[in-house]
């Protein structure tokens, strides 16, 4: 049985009646401007308005109702600081918290930002040591937090390896993780390769509930949250007395784009800041080249991609966050753009490029119109 729920403020006859006729099991949940009800955090506008095509964004709304993977959640777009897009599918809406997996990485390495601010860490080039008591003097003390956010600290800890001794699998069988943390080895002098992997961030968030001494969601509750208007989110503990920071953050696409407009926002929210200039333009910055290691960025930050996406002949400069499965906060300075999208592709290799195809259709159809 088909079960759709349409809040629009213009949708064709002629689409409403093709998507009827469709059939099939397959529920979607369409919120454009001037229905649903107005943002905490942003002032409702319709596409035009903020300068994207309608027509552009009717097209590929109705190829994304007819993905056959049903695994596509949500579509949020903000530009000019006003909520111009929101598209959910396949059962989310508004309020569903959604597991942005290893996005969360990039709220991570901005929560270690806040706590820099705070002068709870000294800054990026402290060892790690010195907010980790009991770690082995076995080469894992010259390890900077800074080599922890550009995935660069040397422990051998692959992701892509399930015999490395820090991959991550291994880390989510352990039953005290940090134990299982100081027994990974240093393989590289820290600061010189660039090497994905969870442990990074799972550290990154230990040093800073150790600086601050709150758990991890209770920090970024008190910090970062709250002032974004976070209504409710869900962030996965391990033993013994730890939040994973290397993911299973549970937000809604609403929130990913609250990240990506105070990232969008040099730090600032409303009139307040919540995190430095300096954080933002340092996370942001291409530090480590990797497009030979990954096919969807050029650089890495502090734990956020950078990557010149071509669009109709330009070169256009996106940031992003970025989660398994095709979970993306992408940041478009040069458009005043958010775009936010949710999604459950986990481990299935089409998800990363579903969401690359979204992004380059959105800059597309606002590319036909002035920044």
């Amino acid at each position: 049985m088909l079960s759709m729920i349409f809040k629009m403020s213009r949708v064709s006859r002629r689409a409403f009646v093709r998507a009827l006729a469709r059939g099939g099991a397959f529920m979607a949940v369409i919120v454009f401007p001037g229905v649903v009800q107005a943002s905490a955090n942003w002032p409702l506008s319709s596409p035009e308005s903020v300068g994207i095509n309608q027509k552009s964004l009717e097209s590929l709304r109705e190829q994304l109702q007819d993905d056959s993977n049903r695994d596509l959640k949500g579509v949020v777009v903000v530009r000019h600081n006003k909520l111009a897009v929101e598209w959910y599918f396949n059962g989310d809406d508004q309020t569903t918290l959604h597991d942005i997996r290893s996005a969360t990485k990039s709220i991570t390495a901005t929560l270690m930002g806040i706590a820099i601010d705070r002068h709870l860490v000294g800054g990026v080039n402290d060892p790690i040591g010195k907010y980790l008591p009991g770690l082995p003097n076995d080469g894992k003390q010259a390890i900077r937090i800074r080599d922890l956010l550009t995935m660069r600290s040397g422990l051998a800890a692959d992701d892509d390896d399930p015999d490395s001794p820090g991959n991550e699998d291994r880390l989510d069988q352990s039953t005290d993780w940090m134990k299982s943390v100081f027994a990974v080895p240093a393989k590289t002098p820290p600061g010189q390769k660039y090497l994905y992997c969870s442990l990074n961030a799972f550290i990154t968030g230990a040093i800073v509930e150790n600086a601050s001494g709150m758990p991890l969601d209770q920090f970024a509750r008190k910090y970062l949250f709250s002032a974004l208007s976070f209504s409710d989110f869900k962030w996965r503990h391990a033993p013994i007395n730890r939040v994973v920071g290397q993911g299973n953050l549970y937000i809604t696409t609403r929130d990913e784009a609250a990240i990506g407009q105070l990232f969008l926002q040099n730090g600032r929210w409303g009139n307040r800041r919540l995190v430095s200039a300096k954080w933002v333009h340092d996370s942001l910055s291409e530090i480590v080249p990797i497009s030979a290691v990954d096919p969807y960025a050029d650089s890495y930050g502090y734990m956020w991609y950078t990557r010149a996406e071509p669009v109709e002949g330009q070169s256009v400069l996106v940031h992003f966050a970025s989660g398994n499965g095709g979970n993306k906060i992408y940041v478009v300075p040069s458009k005043d753009m958010v775009v936010a999208i949710t999604s459950s592709a986990y481990r299935k290799g089409y998800g990363q490029k579903r969401s690359q195809d979204i992004l380059l259709r959105i800059l597309a159809a606002t590319s036909k119109d002035s920044n």
